[in-house]
């Protein structure tokens, strides 16, 4: 019998074990929902923060109390439908070099519980979802958020020639920093574009993180990575940006406006990416992986004191 690392079994090895997608969806859908990466939310987390954070400061630039609760939930189904439907992609472009890895050798598409087609199928059914979140959006917003598939679309095959793709997953990663302020003002000013700067040095330095787990496998395929590119200079790597990450943002809140509630905010995401800096290792995984997934609560840490300023800006 193999064991659920394996591909026969049906399971995949990096999925989040005894997820609802393996206890209670039908057999059927699961693979797909595991194309998805349904049982993996952190990934949405990361493509929503920036939405959220553009939407909050947008707010403190306007003088309203928060940011639009019909954007914010908007951005919320957006990023699940686009997160799915990227990671379907990279999924299908990566099928043959997942199948030399051992921690992706079991997804779908490698393991044969899926084909490319129905893999494609389901692609474009997501991204069909996303488009009809974007079509709710001002003319300029619906333009901006479709330049975003020019990155998308390059970054599964960045890091077969360039030594760090990451580069490029921060360009489509932090597109939501632009979303946010264009749906409220109809065009894109210095504070979203500083907001989006620094956004892609925060998913330059979370991504790093995240490859130190494949950096063995990553090795022996011959797959580029910023963490196989910064080696023994990792920590310090991954401070730089995060450094970069807190620098950029201050011009982005001094255009906006914020108040003390804001710039507290700031503060303590830039404390939280302090510690993360402070606590990762080159060689442990799974310590890697525990740090990269807290990336969500930094950025939700900066949306509320965000939020919390332009709330307190706003009725006052």
């Amino acid at each position: 019998m193999p064991s659920p690392s394996e591909p026969g079994s049906g399971r995949v090895a990096d999925a989040v074990a005894g997820h609802w997608a393996d206890r209670l969806a039908p057999a059927a859908a699961r693979p797909y929902l595991r194309l998805a990466r349904i049982e993996r939310p952190i990934g949405w987390w990361l493509l929503l923060l920036p939405c959220w954070w553009s939407a909050a400061l947008a707010a403190i630039a306007a003088g309203t109390p928060g940011p639009h609760p019909g954007h914010l939930v908007l951005f919320l189904i957006g990023a699940v439908a686009m997160r799915g439907a990227g990671s379907t992609y990279n999924d299908i472009a990566d099928r043959r070099l997942d199948a030399q890895v051992e921690r992706t050798r079991s997804r779908p598409l490698p393991s044969g519980q899926v084909t490319t087609k129905q893999a494609a199928a389901f692609l474009v059914a997501q991204a069909l979802v996303g488009l009809a979140v974007l079509l709710q959006f001002n003319a300029a917003a619906i333009l901006v958020g479709m330049l975003s598939l020019a990155p998308v679309a390059i970054y599964p095959f960045m890091k077969r020639v360039m030594p760090m793709p990451q580069a490029v997953l921060g360009l489509a990663f932090s597109w939501g920093a632009l979303m946010g302020w264009v749906a409220v003002f109809g065009r894109l000013d210095p504070p979203a574009l500083w907001l989006y700067a620094g956004t892609i040095c925060w998913v330059v330095g979370y991504d790093t993180i995240y490859a130190v787990q494949d950096i063995e496998d990553d090795e022996i395929v011959g797959i580029h990575s910023s963490a196989r590119l910064f080696g023994a200079r990792l920590r310090l790597a991954v401070g730089l940006c995060y450094a970069g990450t807190a620098a950029l943002f201050v011009p982005a809140l001094l255009g906006a406006g914020a108040g003390p509630l804001g710039w507290l905010g700031l503060a303590l995401f830039a404390g939280h990416l302090a510690g993360q800096v402070m606590r990762l290792s080159e060689r442990d995984g799974a310590r890697a992986l525990a740090l990269f997934r807290s990336n969500r609560n930094a950025g939700l840490i900066l949306f509320a004191g965000l939020a919390a300023d332009a709330l307190w800006q706003g009725l006052h």
